[in-house]
């Protein structure tokens, strides 16, 4: 929902703060006041084309920011925090147009691209004005209004998962195929490799335990030598460790009746001796099982130089050739399996195939049931909105596709006809702009589901209408305004009385500079606008009467 409006420098209006609420909001003026700049500022808002032309004469940029409420539109809160934009249930978006034709966005502080805006304003907004409605005309926009209003998700989510399935299927025999297609001298190549392989026969442990024997082969002498220099230091040796322990001990021995505090000294200085003792005894072990073999270092060499001369050949790491000896053997006998599998697959795709087509029958009949309920509300709306002879209908045809999709077999097109003895053709070809923007009015009132956009706008919808079928607009428009944010640019008083708030839109001309201005109107103002709105002044008179008695009407049937 949108929460609040701020706009500096685009067109005539230099800047402006609005604030809004739930329910139906009116917007009126005289013609050119700038009712449609507004639109456009919105527009901006939720990602449609920037103009330079839009920036205030004189001005290096415009700027528009709009808070929303993402609480009650799921589909934008998943797609903030899909893209860790969220903030809470705030949304605030600002768009800057500079004058040589710049753009720049901002979600919650971080820019985003301008698709990423039309992504995100397609969630919080939708626009109905007099030119042609890009989400009504769609097709696939079209079956999600169908399927909205049949709610069977069931069968909807059942077409969309035996899809995939096919599609999973699918995936893996065009992977088997282009394997079978490989070049035979391939094949041969990767036998070779393999037989390389097997014959090096090497495992994971072996490799670890050649490292460290070739380790200590080659270093055996050094281990010898230094090592025996090491235990004639321990033990051994003139003036060893163990011998001047010795004599320290003979010294503690003979303090220790002089002072008590000796026996401890003196204990640890026989821990330490005995401790130096283990260690040469360690040492001279080692070395005892040491042995200088050339020959055994040689075969050592020649097998690690064996193990590094293949990994080098497979481009990959010594310590990861037993794996890439386990993914050759599973390549080739993928390959060798291919036919087998093939076969196996092309059983499994022919079940799956059935089931889609299952289910898609199932979805068919559901859609085709729930469009002659949907064309019969539309029908009766539309007509209530001034086209008597109007007919709407929701053709489900087959979808022409071999393929399975994850949106059925079927092929839904809004069909419309105004006038008697003219067939339904696409609406998109005959609708006008006034009975587009109506259609999409009944449509939305039809629907009146919890999903889609929280917020929806009107463009003078009332177009060519008034009397009683004007009367029948304000009430659908305050209708869908229970359930949906509405705001709505009007010329007809009878559909502006049915606002629960009410704006007014005016310009004005001071210093040679044209600006216009948008404030909330309360009751007394209100009266004075519809006053005009019907031919009058508002000072007086039966248009105020009117205006009166069009607010007391409206505010008896909310």
């Amino acid at each position: 929902m949108l929460r609040s409006l701020q706009i500096k420098n685009l067109a005539i209006i230099d800047e402006l703060n609005l604030d809004w609420s739930t329910g139906f909001h009116v917007l009126t003026g005289e013609t050119g006041a700038g009712k449609s700049i507004l639109i456009d500022a919105l527009g901006l808002v939720i990602g449609l084309r920037a103009d330079a032309t839009l920036v205030r004469a004189g001005a290096d940029k415009a700027e528009v920011a709009a808070e929303f409420s993402v609480a009650d539109c799921a589909a934008a809160a998943d797609w903030l925090t899909e893209r860790d934009l969220r903030d809470g249930d705030d949304c605030m978006i600002r768009r800057v147009v500079h004058a040589e034709g710049r753009t720049r966005a901002f979600v919650n502080g971080s820019a985003v691209s301008a698709t990423e805006l039309r992504d995100l304003g397609e969630r919080l907004v939708e626009i109905f004005g007099q030119g042609e409605s890009r989400s009504l005309l769609m097709a696939d926009a079209q079956r999600r209004a169908l399927d909205e209003s049949g709610r069977y998700p069931g069968p909807l989510a059942a077409v969309a998962a035996a899809a995939r399935s096919v599609q999973q299927i699918e995936a893996d025999i065009e992977a088997l195929r282009s394997v079978q297609s490989r070049d035979p001298a391939q094949l041969e190549y990767l036998r070779f490799q393999l037989q390389e392989l097997d014959a090096l026969a090497l495992s994971a442990e072996e490799l670890v335990e050649l490292d460290a024997e070739h380790k200590r082969l080659a270093n055996a002498g050094r281990l010898i030598n230094e090592g025996d220099g090491a235990q004639q230091l321990l033990y051994g040796g003139e003036s060893s460790v163990y011998d001047q322990l010795s004599r320290a001990l003979t010294v503690l021995h003979g303090l220790t009746p002089l002072h008590e505090g000796f026996a401890e000294a003196e204990s640890l200085a026989a821990a330490a001796q005995a401790q130096v003792r283990e260690a040469a005894d360690a040492v001279r072990r080692l070395i005892e099982r040491l042995d200088l073999d050339p020959e055994r270092l040689a075969e050592v060499e020649g097998r690690l130089g064996a193990i590094h001369d293949l990994a080098r050949k497979h481009r990959v790491r010594a310590d990861e050739l037993v794996q890439r000896h386990a993914e050759l053997r599973v390549e080739l006998g993928t390959l060798e399996d291919a036919g087998t599998a093939l076969a196996r697959l092309e059983d499994l795709r022919a079940t799956a195939l059935k089931a889609y087509g299952a289910a898609a029958a199932a979805l068919t009949s559901a859609r085709r049931a729930a469009a002659i309920t949907l064309a019969a509300a539309v029908t009766g709306r539309v007509r209530e909105l001034g086209m008597p002879n109007a007919e709407f209908v929701v053709a489900v045809e087959p979808l022409g596709r071999d393929r399975p999709t994850l949106h059925g077999a079927d092929s839904v097109r809004f069909d419309f006809s105004a006038n008697p003895g003219q067939p339904p053709r696409p609406l998109a070809k005959v609708a006008s702009g006034g009975e587009l923007s109506r259609i999409s009015l009944a449509l939305q009132v039809s629907l009146l589901s919890e999903e889609g956009a929280a917020t929806m706008i009107f463009d003078e919808v009332d177009a060519g209408i008034g009397g009683v079928t004007a009367d029948v607009v304000g009430q659908q428009l305050a209708a869908l305004g229970t359930h949906r944010q509405v705001l709505c640019v009007t010329h007809l008083a009878q559909v502006a009385a049915r606002g629960n708030a009410h704006y007014g839109i005016a310009k004005s001309v001071a210093n040679g500079q044209t600006r216009t201005s948008v404030r909330p109107l309360d009751h007394a103002a209100r009266i004075a606008e519809l006053s005009r709105m019907l031919g009058g002044d508002g000072s007086g008179g039966s248009t105020v009467s009117l205006a009166e008695e069009l607010l007391g009407r409206a505010a008896t049937r909310r």
